[in-house]
């Protein structure tokens, strides 16, 4: 089969992991008899850098010409002090937006390998751990009204949350469809003793829940689920969220997993096109030194296989060989521990490549 991927680097790590994921996908079809085609484009800072704007038409333009899009990260402190709407994360919003992608999908899957990399005690983690965090993801306080504007006590700054029924409907269908196919158990996240939106959300996913008489429901605050996540949190199956809850949720449970440089994510509408991407940030710091961990950026093309080309025999194959690697005992920076073997960012690659 042939495939068109649009390629964003972006800034710091994100050209040095998205080289590796790329020529993963290359083996892959070489493997498996398909060829990609890779269109690299612009975003964050680097477009900022070359085009004096975060997200360029140009770029999503080709997006959407696309079958998928693979982005490794964007932003850093050479930034940080334009305003809001010229950062460049501001490109992450405008591509979900653009691109009609509502639904974020971050699986926080232990290896075993890793064990010991969890922060949490070992009668806590069990024998692993594998957590769906569906974020609802282009609704919501980020994308809510916002401004300043001045009260009598001084310049006052305010963010809007605001959720309609058929936002909270289809994130929750992904969430009961995904739950189908793992372990049938969902626990919605809100806050709905205080906010109304939380009320509207609850009672809409009650609603969809009808559908799914196999899966197991339940309602949580974000507060105490917070807190469930590192007390117990082999409870979870499926996560399903809003957009803020399911930012900080995510990153939560990906600590517990033992690195955030392990875990990729998929961004999800109604059609095939997705956004796959590692939660990470982009880590100036270690850019260009072939340091960065490009596993979680690997797994994001995995998961492109599975949900936008509908690949899934490609996609575990990538996801074995992560683990095959892992398991002889191959360590980037991020994730090593005594008596482990230390590889760089290219030598990680062409572990996973070989494994392959």
């Amino acid at each position: 089969m042939n495939f068109n991927i649009a390629t964003i680097p972006g800034d710091g790590i994100g050209p040095d992991i998205i080289e590796q994921a790329v020529l993963v996908l290359n083996k892959i079809g070489e493997k498996f008899g398909h060829t990609f085609n890779y269109t690299e484009v612009l975003a964050g800072g680097a477009a900022i850098d070359a085009k004096g704007e975060p997200l360029p038409q140009e770029t999503i333009d080709i997006c959407k010409k696309s079958d998928s899009v693979l982005l490794g990260a964007v932003g850093g402190p050479k930034w940080d002090n334009l305003p809001g709407d010229k950062r460049p994360e501001k490109a992450l919003l405008g591509l979900r937006g653009e691109l009609g992608l509502f639904a974020n999908l971050r699986p926080a899957t232990l290896h075993k390998a890793l064990k010991d990399a969890c922060p949490l005690k070992p009668e806590i983690i069990g024998d692993g751990l594998d957590i769906l965090v569906v974020r609802e993801l282009t609704g919501g306080i980020y994308f809510g009204e916002r401004g300043r504007r001045d009260s009598i006590n001084g310049e006052e700054a305010y963010d809007t949350e605001c959720y309609s029924v058929k936002e909270v409907e289809r994130i929750a269908k992904i969430a009961f469809d995904s739950a189908m196919k793992r372990n049938k158990k969902v626990t919605s996240v809100d806050k709905a003793n205080i906010l109304e939106s939380s009320r509207l959300w609850r009672s809409v996913v009650e609603k969809v829940a009808k559908d799914y008489p196999e899966v197991e429901l339940n309602h949580m605050y974000v507060d105490n689920a917070a807190m469930q996540l590192v007390r117990n949190p082999k409870q979870f199956d499926v996560i399903v969220t809003s957009n803020m809850f399911g930012d900080i949720l995510s990153d939560e449970a990906s600590m517990i997993t033992g690195s955030i440089g392990m875990l990729p994510s998929a961004s999800l509408g109604e059609g095939t096109l997705g956004m796959y991407e590692p939660i990470h940030g982009s880590a100036p710091d270690i850019a260009g030194q072939n340091k960065a961990n490009p596993i979680a950026t690997i797994l994001s093309a995995a998961m492109m296989l599975r949900y936008s080309f509908n690949l899934e025999k490609e996609a575990s194959c990538i996801e074995d060989a992560v683990t095959k690697v892992l398991e002889e005992n191959y360590r980037t920076g991020d994730i090593m521990s005594e008596g482990m073997k230390l590889v760089g960012t290219k030598e990680m690659g062409e572990l996973i490549i070989n494994a392959l």
